[in-house]
């Protein structure tokens, strides 16, 4: 069986990332995330997530390298995150409750979704670099 991936964005800029925080479903609702989505089928990677931020909030970017190790979401779906440089437009919340820029020293004070969590060292790493 194909897993379903699930691409995710790390957009840096000026020392701050930025997060964003969830709608739905319900039990994820409030809590903060890399922004992204579904890859669908016969879709590369770069291109879904770049979609995707488009989508969920109104900007263009460039997809760079990978960040931190892949998620195991149950046994179906794997969540992948890369770096991404805003290109275009200002992000605003098409898709979520509120964005927020955050610095290395906040990241472990967010209510993060389980599974972004597997990330804060690397996004850490990255903040600081």
């Amino acid at each position: 069986m194909t897993k379903q991936i699930v691409v995710a964005g790390a957009l840096i800029s000026c020392g701050a990332l930025l997060v964003a925080q969830r709608d739905r479903p319900a039990e994820l609702a409030g809590l903060w995330e890399l922004p992204g989505g579904k890859v669908s089928p016969g879709e590369a990677e770069a291109d879904a997530l770049a979609r995707e931020l488009h989508e969920e909030l109104g900007v263009d970017v460039t997809v760079g390298e990978r960040l931190g190790a892949d998620v195991a979401l149950g046994e179906t779906m794997t969540l992948r995150a890369y770096r991404v440089v805003l290109r275009a437009g200002s992000p605003h919340p098409h898709d979520h409750r509120a964005l927020r820029w955050v610095g290395a020293e906040e990241l472990d004070d967010l209510a993060w979704v389980p599974a972004d969590r597997a990330w804060l060292a690397d996004l850490a790493e990255a903040l600081r670099a």
